[in-house]
């Protein structure tokens, strides 16, 4: 494992008494379905407008925790009919580094109902990365530049090197292009070893690397994670990700990306110790909490929120209320 980079608190999760600073909304339901998909959605979606991208993690061949297919189709069907998927090709060999073996593996899990624009496919494009201490730009795909709005659709998980992957991940390594934008955020000048940044180093790239994306977009751009299926592995592990037995949680939404991922970490650290041992230890020894400082460092979004339970009558809620009565997944 990669280095530490000292004086930052990537390992040490920060109680909701410790932060400070203003207070976003945040959506949550416990309907985890096609139409619980589609019902959150509903709450966010008014900055979304023109030509949408959905930047989704279609998954290695038959992964098996990936966002179901039908979900995203119903979601799209009802309210996003002209949408687009997109992708990056990967940086690590595999069935994703072409477009190619993308397009293969993309019609092996079925992504085959709208159009999947793999936005590196005909080159990149440079982002200019505000304030940050790692990049001046990022290289994404270039296609990514055509389009007006966002939906960051993401199955919130664990993470082999990141400790897990939420929007932020979603959009900082998945809009990055395969090889030059993740190269720069993987791997250390100099080096032949692809994952050779150290590990609070790689939370800050992937954050400055999201910057990029969603200053690009501005205001157009919304954020929905699915807590279902988390293993400690990400989609990118495929059919030989980790066992699931975290519990499934439900769905969050919210147009400040912070607040959407610190919500997804706190509910995950409300559950009881044997439920969310294994995500909270992988989350930890990556330092992958890192991810949601350093975006409040870089000014994009507030780690405080309000929890809205749009199943109860838009009730406020704590998330300890929210996963009291979760169970198992099996």
């Amino acid at each position: 494992m990669c280095n530490v980079k000292p004086g930052t608190n990537g390992d040490h999760y920060v109680p909701y008494a410790e932060r400070s600073g203003n207070e976003s909304i945040v959506y949550f339901t416990r309907d985890l379905s096609a139409e619980g998909l589609k019902k959150i959605y509903e709450r966010v979606c008014a900055p979304i407008r023109g030509k949408v991208a959905i930047k989704l993690h279609t998954g290695e061949k038959n992964g098996p925790n990936i966002i179901p297919r039908g979900w995203v189709k119903h979601l799209i069907y009802a309210d996003l009919p002209d949408a687009h998927i997109i992708e990056t090709n990967t940086f690590y060999e595999g069935d994703r580094d072409t477009t190619e073996k993308h397009r293969k593996t993309l019609e092996v899990n079925g992504w085959d109902f709208c159009p999947v624009d793999i936005t590196d496919e005909e080159g990149t494009a440079l982002l200019p990365v505000k304030g940050g201490k790692w990049f001046e730009n990022m290289s994404v795909g270039k296609n990514m530049l055509n389009y007006d709005s966002m939906v960051a659709l993401t199955h919130f998980k664990g993470h082999l090197m990141g400790g897990f992957g939420g929007s932020n991940k979603n959009i900082g390594i998945g809009c990055a292009d395969g090889k030059i934008g993740k190269k720069w955020i993987h791997q250390a000048e100099g080096s032949d070893n692809m994952w050779s940044i150290a590990m609070e180093e790689l939370m800050e790239r992937i954050a400055e690397s999201t910057k990029a994306t969603i200053d690009f977009f501005g205001k157009n751009v919304i954020y929905i994670n699915v807590m279902r299926n988390m293993s400690v592995s990400c989609d990118c592990e495929g059919v030989a990700a980790a066992p699931v037995v975290t519990p499934n949680v439900g769905i969050v939404a919210s147009v400040d990306i912070l607040a959407a991922d610190q919500a997804s970490i706190d509910l995950v650290y409300a559950m009881k110790e044997e439920e969310h041992h294994d995500l909270v230890e992988r989350i930890e020894t990556r330092h992958g909490l890192r991810q949601l400082s350093y975006m409040k460092e870089l000014g994009m979004g507030n780690d405080r929120y309000i929890l809205i339970d749009i199943d109860n009558d838009d009730a406020r809620i704590q998330p300890a209320d929210a996963v009291k009565d979760v169970k198992p997944f099996n």
